[in-house]
This record gives structure tokens, sequence and C-alpha cells, in this order.
């Protein structure tokens, strides 16, 4: 069962599985901020290296750009709720962006996950319920607009309020995360990450399947797709954002665009 709708850049979603297929599932990237809600299954999340076991009604979100999927450890009955929204959502009454913050002020793979400890989850609940199930244009732009407000006050709240506990030491996915990002558009390649961290290429591959949900090429170009999307978005040119964000080839860039996005990259926005 899925339903789901977009209204005014602001994509909403509820679905249940029976029998979850684990193979359909895999590592992806938005151009949007996300809250999800997981209601109940079997499932691991993984997000940008750190995983989460899910219990029911956890809460994660993941900012523009943060890579994450699901994996299905049984194939019960998966339910949840999911909603997309840009960064600039509610800029006009929150313009010092404090809604935002717990999206965008922690690490990558830091601090997504939220528990009953946090927050009232009956009332998130709630909140998801009454926003999937309007009806009208008129309605739907009332509920998303107060009720999502509501879900990134209480998310903003919790994320403050949480204690402060010692970071754990990095995991060798971590530590292969941030070296990526922090080369991202460089020229960089399987094997020049497995040989900065003394691994063969076979072996960098296989961590990164089994806690990101991809192979590291394949993060690395949604990555840099993810980015040059934001920059056209944001006025540059296409070509521009081609290199800019660490192509070396426009015709290699434009069907890679194509294919992830279905679309061709254009200044349309």
């Amino acid at each position: 069962m899925l339903k789901e709708y977009n209204f005014e850049d602001v994509y909403i979603r509820y679905a249940v599985e029976e029998k979850p297929i684990p193979a359909s599932y895999n590592m992806h990237i938005h151009d949007r901020c996300e809250i999800y809600f997981f209601i109940s299954g079997n499932v691991d999340y993984l997000v940008e290296g750190s995983i989460y076991p899910l219990d029911e009604n956890n809460l994660l979100i993941m900012r523009p750009a943060e890579a994450h999927t699901a994996r299905i450890i049984k194939e019960t009955q998966y339910e949840r709720f999911a909603i997309n929204f840009p960064v600039s959502f509610l800029q006009n009454i929150d313009t010092n962006q404090q809604l935002i913050k717990p999206f965008l002020d922690r690490p990558l793979g830091k601090q997504n996950l939220f528990t009953e400890n946090n927050l009232d989850m009956n009332l998130v609940k709630s909140l998801f319920s009454e926003m999937v199930y309007a009806k009208t244009d008129s309605e739907k732009k009332v509920v998303i607009h107060t009720h999502l407000g509501m879900l990134l006050y209480m998310i903003q709240k919790a994320f403050f309020e949480k204690s402060s506990m010692e970071e754990k030491p990095k995991t060798f996915s971590e530590r292969a995360i941030k070296y990526i990002n922090k080369h991202l558009f460089e020229e960089i390649t399987v094997s020049s990450i497995a040989e900065y961290f003394n691994i063969s290429a076979s072996q960098l591959t296989r961590n990164f399947k089994n806690n990101i949900g991809s192979t590291p090429w394949e993060y690395i170009l949604r990555k840099r797709l993810t980015a040059a999307k934001e920059m056209i978005r944001l006025g540059s040119s296409t070509q521009d954002a081609c290199y800019e964000c660490g192509f070396s080839d426009y015709s290699s860039f434009y069907r890679a665009y194509k294919k992830y996005f279905n679309e061709s990259p254009s200044n349309k926005y």
C-alpha cells in the first residue's frame, strides 16, 4: 500500500509492504531534507556509515546530500511515513533557520535518530497521518504548513535537549566517508581511496556495500550529481556545475545526470 502526493515542493508518503524485498532498497541521496518515521518492521537504517537498528516509533532526520537507505533484516511487514521538504521551507517566518539546525548543524551520519525518550511519538504519528490523508489543496496547504512546522519545532527542541555524549571512535566506514567528502570534487578513484587506507579495492567495496548500502563509486557519483543539481538550481551553468563537481567529461556527466534524475541538466529553475 502506498499513499503519496507532492504539494508546493513538499513530498509526503505513507507506505506498507507485507513482504519487503531487500534487494529493492538501495542507497539514495535527496536534494531536500527528510523526516522518516518508522512504524513497524525488522529494519536497520544506514546513514553515511552509521547503522541505526530501528524500534517501533523511531524517527530519523536526513539533510540534503546525506546518503541513506533502509536495510531489510527480515521480510516482515514494513510500515513507515516520510516527508521531504526544501531547506527554505518556512524561511519567511524562520528567518534565522533555527528550525533547520538539527538537519544542518551536525556531522554527516550523526545524531539522526530520535526515540520515544526524545519525542512524543503518538503526536508525531498523528501529525504525519493528518498530512498524508489531507484531501483538498486548501487542506493540504494548511496541514503541511502547520503540522510540518510543529514537527520541525519538536525536533529542534529535542535535538538541543539531548544529553551530549562522548563520541565513539570512528569506524572504518565513517573515516572513509569523511575522507571521500573532503576530496569529493578532486580526482579520486576507488583504487586511490583503498591505497590511502592501505586495503584492497575489493575490501573497500565490500565494507561500503555492508555499511553504506552502495559501492564507493556509486556513492561518489551520486554525491557529485546532487551537488551539481544544486549548483544549477542556484544559477550556475550546466558546464560549470559539471567541472566544478569533479566530472572531467561533459558527455559522461550528461548521461549520468539524465540516468539518475530522469531528466537532462538544464537551467530551468
